[in-house]
């Protein structure tokens, strides 16, 4: 562990090296042999919405923002975001950020799976960090994995202990398995509690269409259709579609659960009282770890998994909506952390 004065030193660094600490242009092959090269140049590929998601790439942000702040890093680039782009598009802006001196480069998201496969052999002194996929390997890849589904199962007995009538719903941004495992999470924590409850499920696309990440009025349409239905929580796990998720709970006057960021306090401030709690997926925390293990020296290829047991995956109480309900999803949160209660990601 790094002293705080450590920390302040290497910030002060990093500070007098890159100004605010962000760069748009990357250092020539000539430049990185002149610099310290014991200071990382961090690339960060967004998944679609980039920063200002609210939820899934801001989570990413806020890691490299705290690495900015107390890690020895020389300069950063955030690069990505765009919609309706393929695999070619996101392996041409990681074989960019390589090209251009980024040693460090963290894709945020499992559609990077096909480009991290293809870029990272072709630049081996370059590590290559992938959230949410377990596929891409190699000697210079970690993977950044989460137990969604055990977060998922939390929020889901929140929602059924919540429920006045036992009608539920979640909004998935696109079918592939990783939402599906938070899907099935969800669905199991509202069937431990209440067995003969209803769960309203809905996906806004199909890949490889992956506009359902980001398209806020699909997901209030699927979250009207299920508040009409009866629903009084809707639990979304649709990255930037998320926000029509919580516009539908503030017309209906019902809850709504948010996904990998506290989103009582980032989204919208008119929206906010309506969400019941989130299910808290730390990828700042797993940013942060890996570019912290670069610096120590103790980054290893393949994969981390941030679970319960090491607190990866949460619910937030922000609102105090929950407060009652706490101490019972505390004691299953020990349930699952001691293997008593098998959550399943399918």
């Amino acid at each position: 562990m790094r002293s705080i004065a450590a920390l302040a030193a290497g910030a002060a660094l990093a500070i007098a090296l890159a100004g605010c600490g962000t760069s748009s242009d990357g250092p020539s092959d000539s430049a990185r042999q002149d610099a310290d090269t014991s200071l990382m140049r961090v690339g960060l590929a967004y998944d679609i919405g980039g920063r200002g998601d609210q939820s899934f790439n801001d989570a990413a942000a806020s890691g490299l923002d705290d690495a900015r702040r107390n890690l020895d890093i020389a300069q950063t680039k955030e690069v990505g975001g765009v919609r309706g782009e393929g695999d070619e598009e996101k392996e041409e802006r990681l074989r960019t950020l390589a090209s251009d001196g980024y040693d460090t480069i963290i894709a945020v998201g499992y559609t990077y799976s096909n480009a991290v496969k293809e870029a990272a052999p072709d630049f081996p002194r370059t590590r290559f960090a992938i959230v949410d996929d377990a596929t891409a390997t190699g000697p210079n890849v970690s993977n950044l994995l989460f137990a969604g589904h055990e977060g998922s199962f939390l929020v889901g007995a929140a929602a059924a202990m919540k429920s006045a009538n036992g009608n539920v719903g979640f909004v998935g941004g696109v079918e592939v398995p990783a939402v599906k495992s938070f899907e099935a999470g969800y669905t199991q924590g509202v069937k431990y509690i209440n067995p003969k409850a209803t769960v309203q499920v809905r996906y806004l696309t199909q890949p490889p269409d992956l506009d359902g990440f980001d398209d806020p009025a699909k997901g209030r349409v699927a979250a009207q259709g299920m508040y009409d239905a009866g629903a009084d929580v809707v639990y979304h796990a649709a990255a930037g579609s998320g926000a029509g998720v919580f516009q539908a709970a503030k017309k209906h006057h019902a809850w709504a659960i948010g996904v990998d960021s506290d989103q009582a306090l980032t989204a919208d401030p008119a929206v906010r009282a309506y969400i019941l709690t989130s299910m808290v997926k730390k990828i700042n925390v797993a940013v942060y770890d890996y570019l912290a293990s670069i610096e120590d020296g103790t980054v290893k290829p393949g994969p981390t998994l941030y679970d319960l047991k090491v607190g990866g995956v949460d619910y937030s109480t922000t609102g105090g909506h929950i407060k009652d309900i706490q101490p019972i999803l505390e004691q299953l949160k020990q349930e699952i952390i001691f293997h008593r209660i098998k959550v399943s990601p399918t």
